[in-house]
């Protein structure tokens, strides 16, 4: 199998792949409501860690408050600047996006702060590969 050379970055995040070898999932499928933010020990490509030390993702908490805040508050202005509705109104709306978005945050605040932690490597060794010879 050819090895990717390039890096899409973003596009990485938003499919939740390893960020060193970039063809893994991190977090296990199917996707369990019981669990949501269950993820293997390591890669099955390349062996990278998912959970490189003990609260390696407090910083994810942090990301998804960040960006889940710029979502919801850009909602709430929208609906109180642009349509004129109460501020009572705008939060049932933020309340009920809220609930439908939560584990979408979730998983994307983990997946972009292993991004920004551990770096895409062109020349990793499959696993895969290494078990054939």
């Amino acid at each position: 199998m050819a090895q990717k050379k390039e890096r899409n970055v973003l596009l990485n995040i938003m499919k939740k792949y390893c960020p060193r070898c970039q063809r893994s999932p991190i977090f296990v499928q199917p996707f369990n409501i019981a669990d949501p933010i269950a993820m293997p020990k390591k890669c099955s490509t390349c062996g990278q860690k998912f959970e490189p030390e003990p609260g390696f993702y407090f910083g994810a908490m942090f990301l998804s408050y960040i960006i889940s805040s710029f979502f919801f508050l850009s909602i709430a202005a929208a609906c109180i600047l642009i349509w004129d509705w109460t501020v009572n109104q705008a939060f049932v709306l933020i309340i009920a996006f809220a609930i439908i978005t939560y584990l979408w945050f979730l998983r994307i605040s983990r997946s972009l702060w292993i991004h920004i932690v551990v770096g895409f490597d062109p020349d990793f060794k499959d696993l895969k590969e290494n078990r054939s010879e």
